[in-house]
């Protein structure tokens, strides 16, 4: 997916692991984390630790305020869509399909299909999320595909990965 990719921008890097880990994996890559300014600490504290020299100082990026400019042709999000209420799901994507250059968006976490979950445990872990925040929870499959596709974005690929979670690839159509 990203092999022929330059720029990654990852959007909600949380404590900065995934940039930790992905950044030195994929040398070719200029990984840049991401997230709420409550997060930049911590994952500044990763990045100093990795010392990857293709991974950037986080930046600020808040889906409820207007994407920084970047020159980025890959975004990679994990984890992210069922903290987020879907507003903000809905910004997100419509802000990524605005970014010009690029070309591969992934997007990682639990989804239901045709609103069922793929899981007991997806399902409790929805139950959970859903106490803490009635605005957050699983999302399904079928509904972030929309959103993907008003933003100008097909689906590549759905791939099953470990813990009841997938990865979505979309590319620019």
């Amino acid at each position: 997916m990203f092999a022929d990719r330059r720029h990654v921008l990852e959007i909600g890097s949380g404590t900065g692991q995934h940039a930790a880990y992905f950044a030195p994996e994929l040398p070719h890559l200029v990984w840049q984390a991401s997230d709420v300014a409550d997060n930049l600490p911590g994952i500044r504290e990763w990045v100093e630790e990795t010392g990857a020299s293709n991974l950037r100082d986080p930046i600020l990026l808040n889906v409820d305020h207007e994407f920084p400019a970047l020159q980025v042709d890959a975004v990679f999000s994990a984890n992210t869509c069922h903290i987020m209420s879907w507003p903000q799901v809905e910004r997100m994507f419509e802000d990524i399909g605005k970014i010009r250059l690029l070309k591969i968006f992934c997007l990682y976490g639990p989804f239901n299909y045709g609103g069922k979950y793929t899981s007991e445990s997806n399902a409790r872990f929805d139950a959970m999320l859903r106490s803490n925040d009635p605005a957050s929870g699983l999302r399904d499959f079928e509904k972030i595909s929309a959103l993907a596709v008003a933003a100008g974005l097909a689906l590549l690929e759905d791939n099953a990965m470990p813990a009841n979670n997938r990865l979505l690839v979309f590319c620019k159509s």
